[in-house]
């Protein structure tokens, strides 16, 4: 879900995947400490059976198609470290108890320490809307256009985006957000389905994912298929830098008041965003939606990383506050590095998929905590990592 998105006690931005603009710190600072699974704060009380069953979905494609390793990551190894592991992961039965052996026999708890913890939400929202256009129903909802092509690294490096098309066989960026919303891409009838407001479709690109309720009834769920790779811009920030809005009172439900509260200047604000996300319909299964890894993501145990550090598939235990009902609560709790997003910088990172719908929103919206990373690793790529990062 390409998630989403944010700055170390700053919340600026859009919050919900993407909800905080974030500053990388410098991986120089970076340190490894081997730590023993009894000293991770409420390793006892989690439900290892409930990990080990995202962990052994994450592993069959992690030896499979191995999307989650199609990128160097700097502290996850290679797919050979791991097979072995998930191998030993399929074969044990699920109770409690056999889970928690499992995790404390075959892999190596390290900490993350040099760089700030921090830990936001993002959720799937879902939305109104219909198969056919009306007044009512007037926004679309775009697939990913046949033009939209990577970029040569020569045209990347002389443009500064990785995406974008070619015109009369010259490398350009992308459209806009503008001029996609005021139909640039119109002839190519990319049209998925119909939304009632621009904001809707601006907060579910945020997210990457959606569920939409339609008029004709069921639901249809759509997922991330392709972004401009037009830089992104926090409006957040842009209403706190006009004054329009404060830091203290900057919140994704805040913001959103405030897009529907200044209808005429909404729109504006938006196309600060030149960034634009495109979406392809997904079957509606009933489980979550689809991340990074290709795979379902499940709410409280799906996490997304910078996969500049960790690989998809990775498991990590995060230690920090969430949202739950709108009470802020102790969270600490077996995770799998699942899925990522552009602005998730850091080795101490993680973006917390809630869930979907309203509730998951509400909870999501307002994250933006301090914690802890500690990453779960098989022994011989422990003793590589310690080697080179530990203290």
């Amino acid at each position: 879900m390409r998630a989403a998105i944010r700055c170390k006690q700053l919340v600026i931005a859009l919050l919900a995947v993407m909800t905080v603009a974030s500053t990388a710190q410098p991986t120089a600072a970076l340190r490894l400490e081997r730590v023993p699974f009894s000293n991770l704060p409420g390793w006892q009380q989690d439900d290892h059976s409930a990990a080990l069953q995202v962990f052994v979905k994450a592993c069959g494609e992690l030896t499979g198609t191995g999307i989650g390793f199609a990128r160097k990551a700097q502290l996850s190894g290679s797919r050979r470290d791991w097979v072995a592991v998930c191998r030993q992961a399929g074969q044990t039965g699920f109770s409690p108890a056999a889970a928690r052996r499992f995790f404390e026999d075959n892999l190596v708890a390290l900490n993350v320490s040099g760089v700030n913890g921090q830990f936001t939400g993002y959720f799937e929202p879902e939305v109104e809307g219909s198969r056919s256009r009306s007044r009512e129903f007037s926004v679309p909802v775009l697939s990913r256009p046949d033009d939209l092509v990577k970029l040569s690294k020569s045209a990347a490096s002389r443009l500064g985006v990785a995406y974008g098309r070619i015109a009369n066989g010259v490398a350009q960026p992308y459209f806009t957000r503008r001029q996609i919303e005021q139909g640039q891409l119109a002839p190519q009838s990319l049209d998925l389905l119909y939304l009632k407001s621009w904001v809707d479709l601006f907060f579910m690109q945020i997210q990457g994912s959606g569920r939409v309720r339609l008029r004709e009834g069921g639901s249809a769920r759509l997922g991330y298929a392709a972004k401009t790779g037009l830089p992104y811009t926090a409006i957040g920030k842009v209403l706190i830098d006009r004054k329009q809005m404060t830091r203290d009172g900057m919140s994704m439900q805040s913001l959103r008041a405030w897009l529907k509260n200044n209808p005429d200047q909404a729109r504006q604000v938006m196309w600060e965003n030149k960034s634009y996300v495109f979406f392809r319909e997904l079957p509606d299964t009933g489980s979550g939606p689809i991340g990074a890894q290709q795979l379902p993501l499940t709410p409280l145990r799906s996490l997304a990383v910078d996969r500049r550090f960790w690989a998809l598939g990775v498991p990590l235990w995060v230690s920090t506050t969430v949202y739950a009902n709108g009470r802020l609560v102790v969270f600490d709790r077996l995770m799998v590095a699942q899925d990522t997003g552009s602005a998730i910088k850091g080795a101490a990172r993680g973006d917390i998929f809630m869930g979907s719908g309203h509730q998951a929103g509400l909870d999501a919206g307002g994250m933006d905590q301090a914690g802890d990373l500690t990453a779960l690793v098989p022994r011989a790529l422990a003793t590589r990592l310690l080697r080179k990062h530990g203290r």
